[in-house]
């Protein structure tokens, strides 16, 4: 019966690893071919000679690219943008989040009813742009950073982190030391934090990195735009051109055209991918987090 039940988990075992395999492969080899092709031969990649590694070296997408010149300016744009907003995020919802966590806050029954309502009826497109042009934000670069500073969804998690993982023997140790709540805060609750500041900041950030409809409506100032809004605009513009070619000249068009979006998909995740391994340690400790309890 033994051997029974241990050759049954065993195909169990296999299967999965089987599937996980698979769907590392759905996700990563999208990925992998799209950085093959950006500094591929662009008729190499057409003709389907591409799959796994490149067959000759081309790097006139990435020339092309960064021959724009707007995307130095949105580049940095973009990092100021992500830097402030994912600090900013960091402060409000961390906070709130341990503000919501503590049974003895006043009104906290009444405090999340206000927190999540908002989730579920917004109040859509034109009363969030007159409320922006009320406080003087459009054509500001902070329009990318105040208003969606607050995350309810981040405060959930941070909440129910602090709930699930701070004993409340620990404040009130701390109280009989003498500790005032700000002191407790910063020496004992952020650095038992950092997985749910990992995750959270990691959220926020690639959210922010990867905007660009906020800037579409709220933004005319050129120097302004983030990467994402302009690389928007460069493909289009390649497309139009590729509209108006005929022939050879617009087999070539497109050829390179190609080669721009594949180099615009690196150029804008390759920040972002290189920035989560020095993160995965506490993603993984933190990414479960929400599932404890709401």
């Amino acid at each position: 019966m033994k051997t029974k039940g241990f050759s049954q988990d065993k195909v169990v075992n296999v299967v999965f690893y089987v599937i996980a395999i698979l769907m590392i492969l759905m996700v990563v080899y999208p990925l992998w071919f799209v950085i093959i092709a950006s500094f591929s031969n662009p008729a190499d990649v057409a003709t389907g000679k591409v799959w796994f590694w490149p067959k000759s070296i081309d790097f006139r997408g990435y020339k092309l690219l960064f021959e724009q010149d707007q995307i130095w300016r949105s580049y940095f744009n973009t990092i100021v943008y992500t830097v402030v907003g994912t600090l900013v995020s960091l402060i409000v919802n961390i906070t709130a989040g341990y503000a919501m966590s503590r049974k003895d806050l006043p009104g906290r029954k009444w405090i999340n009813i206000f927190y999540i309502v908002p989730m579920f009826i917004n109040g859509g497109l034109i009363p969030t742009y007159l409320t922006v042009k009320q406080f003087g934000l459009l054509d500001n670069w902070l329009v990318m950073v105040l208003p969606f500073a607050v995350s309810t969804y981040n405060i959930i998690v941070a909440r129910t982190f602090f709930e699930s993982t701070l004993p409340e023997s620990l404040w009130e140790a701390a109280q009989l030391d003498g500790c005032s709540t700000l002191r407790y805060f910063f020496q004992f609750v952020i650095p038992l934090s950092k997985a749910v500041i990992a995750v959270v900041g990691l959220w926020t950030a690639v959210g922010l990195w990867n905007s660009w409809f906020n800037a579409l409506i709220y933004l005319q100032n050129e120097d302004l735009m983030p990467l994402q809004l302009v690389l928007r605009r460069i493909l289009i513009a390649n497309e139009s051109l590729l509209g108006a070619a005929t022939g050879t000249m617009a087999q070539e068009l497109r050829q390179l055209s190609d080669m721009m979006k594949y180099g615009s998909i690196v150029v804008s995740t390759l920040p972002i991918m290189m920035i989560y391994p020095f993160l995965q340690k506490y993603f993984n400790q933190g990414v479960m987090i929400g599932a404890v309890k709401g």
